[in-house]
């Protein structure tokens, strides 16, 4: 009978030893052929002897040797078979053995991994979502800004349309006082240029002194801010100006889109040919009624400034206008709202 496993407790469940058996069918087989050899053997030597031959023959030692390998010679080569067919049998069921044991194993690590991983990624997203958040408020802190700057503009000229009272009833005219800023030269274009490319490093002095002139300017700063505040934003998801590559465009069809034109006539103008920048744009503008919202207000503001400058600006003017990352900025997202549409 064969003996009984015996069973031991490891960290991955009960580990059965192989049994052991004392007799395996090939061993069987190489005994019964074993034996029916030797019997064969024996009946020819014993049976099959020629009668004729002297029993007082002299011995012959050569012959001995070749008989004793005639008769032993093929029962050594079956258990040689037999024993070669045994070890096969336990290698194959120690490597499946192995192989579950392995198998065990590294079910137990990855789901160790998975729990490691389930709470680093539970942690990033909290992460992830507080940052969103912080930006988000600081967001809508720079936009209600903007509708009050709106809103105060919009009242100013109400004001400066309605007739003064004191011209309706044919009182004089009093001297208006003008601020500081009607005294104030234009600003230069060439300035102006500067300041809508931002300064390129911290040490830019000039970059630095050409956005301080131009933020003394109202409508200048105006769309500074607006400019910075969409760069900021697209900054968030890895979109900088630097690492667009635009076709630009030439001066002429800059000035037919100051004109009022639309169409093919301008499509020129979105030349901004990075699909992941624009899909990503494309999809920040539909989700995201923030980003949305910032984003025509610079393209108004960009627009407005425009029209107002290309009257005046020559054709370098308008090339150098056009390779700063303000007009970057413009290119990217008036293509993603349908502006040169």
């Amino acid at each position: 009978m064969p003996e009984r496993p015996e069973s031991r407790p490891t960290p991955l469940g009960v580990y059965d030893k192989p049994t052991r058996e004392r007799m395996s069918p090939a061993e069987a087989i190489a005994l019964i052929l074993s034996v029916l050899w030797l019997f064969g053997a024996g009946l020819f030597f014993l049976l099959l002897q020629d009668p004729n031959v002297q029993s007082n023959a002299s011995f012959d030692p050569l012959n001995f040797v070749m008989v004793l390998l005639a008769i032993f010679m093929p029962v050594a080569l079956v258990w040689v078979a037999a024993t070669a067919a045994r070890s096969s049998r336990v290698v194959r069921e120690e490597s499946r053995r192995l192989h579950s044991a392995i198998e065990a194993i590294r079910t137990s690590y990855l789901a160790e991994v998975q729990k490691g991983m389930g709470r680093a990624s539970d942690e990033s997203i909290a992460k992830k979502l507080d940052e969103i958040a912080d930006a988000q408020r600081k967001t809508e802190t720079a936009l209600a800004t903007f509708h009050s700057t709106r809103a105060v503009e919009a009242a100013a000229r109400v004001v400066q349309a309605e007739p003064e009272p004191a011209a309706a009833e044919g009182q004089a005219d009093l001297p208006l006082e003008l601020g500081p800023e009607a005294n104030r030269p234009p600003l230069a274009r060439d300035v102006f240029v500067r300041a809508l490319n931002f300064p390129e490093t911290a040490e830019d002095e000039e970059g630095f002194a050409a956005l301080r002139k131009a933020l003394k300017d109202r409508q200048a700063a105006n769309l500074i801010q607006a400019a910075q505040d969409v760069l900021t934003l697209l900054s968030q998801d890895g979109i900088y100006m630097d690492d667009l590559r635009p076709d630009l465009a030439r001066p002429e069809i800059w000035r037919r889109f100051a004109q009022g034109e639309r169409g093919r006539v301008v499509a020129a103008l979105g030349g901004i040919r990075d699909r992941s920048s624009l899909a990503l744009t494309a999809g920040r503008m539909r989700q995201d009624p923030i980003f949305r919202d910032a984003a025509h207000h610079f393209l108004r503001r960009f627009d407005q400034m425009f029209v107002e400058f290309e009257p005046t600006a020559t054709d370098q003017d308008i090339a150098e206008l056009s390779e700063t990352r303000t007009a970057r900025a413009f290119m990217l997202l008036g293509r993603v709202a349908g502006t040169f549409n």
